[in-house]
């Protein structure tokens, strides 16, 4: 694992700026914001108590939980952009590859902040939606079959934390498959990164681990629900006629 110790040394500094950029922005917290500004109220206190979009739906309304689903996902899009933007000025063989370590740490961090926002006590939301920018961002094909797998669930189930909790379940399968797949060579044409080291292969599906494992913490409370069957399904808020 050279490599990767090699990384750090190299780019501690752009390290240190990425996590602490993905961090503070991700701690910018959509939902509890658009609630104030509708309803003034915290969201925190509403339905679920959770600060998220699948909240919002169902105790605001689908307006500012559109608002919300876009500030949660540009969270991960833009801590993982400027990742990418530290490393431009990196040269050398291992520039993609350094690239590709620092955008999934920042990754990491995005949905940390998401989950855990110090500008809110540290009670955010399940960083469902940041982590889809962060799949986006990082390997483009994880989140297509995330989506997959979303909109079969969903269509069979109406219960968003169902498909997230598989979802997350199998993304560090899933993360691990691309990139070895890419390693060999065999897929490496669609890869981001072209055909990565072994180390990268490994880093990679560990962040995909941490990720996954974060917001299926989040989730511990709906997956009780979901094993004794009192899981409610997705049903927006309607305005009273």
């Amino acid at each position: 694992m050279n490599e990767i110790m090699e990384f750090f040394s190299a780019c501690w500094l752009q390290v240190i700026i990425a996590v602490l950029a993905a961090y503070l922005i991700s701690c910018v917290n959509t939902s509890i914001i658009v609630t104030r500004i509708v309803m003034h109220k915290d969201i925190r206190t509403m339905g679920s108590g959770n600060a998220g979009f699948t909240n919002v739906l169902r105790c605001v309304g689908k307006a500012p939980a559109i608002v919300t689903f876009v500030g949660d996902f540009l969270k991960g899009i833009i801590s993982v952009l400027i990742a990418m933007l530290l490393m431009m000025n990196v040269s050398g063989d291992k520039a993609q590859i350094y690239q590709g370590y620092l955008m999934y740490i920042a990754g990491l961090f995005a949905v940390v902040g998401h989950t855990f926002p110090i500008y809110y006590k540290f009670k955010g939301g399940k960083g469902v939606v940041t982590s889809f920018a962060v799949m986006l961002m990082t390997d483009w094909r994880t989140l297509i079959c995330a989506l997959v797998i979303f909109a079969v669930f969903f269509l069979i189930s109406h219960i968003i934390s169902l498909c997230a909790v598989i979802n997350f379940s199998l993304y560090t399968f899933s993360a691990f498959l691309w990139r070895f797949l890419d390693y060999k060579g065999i897929t490496s044409a669609s890869s981001p990164f072209g055909q990565p080291t072994l180390p990268f292969v490994i880093f990679s599906a560990v962040i995909a681990l941490l990720i996954g494992v974060l917001v299926l913490v989040r989730h511990k409370e709906n997956i009780h629900r979901l094993l004794n069957g009192t899981e409610k399904k997705i049903k927006a808020k309607t305005k009273e006629t």
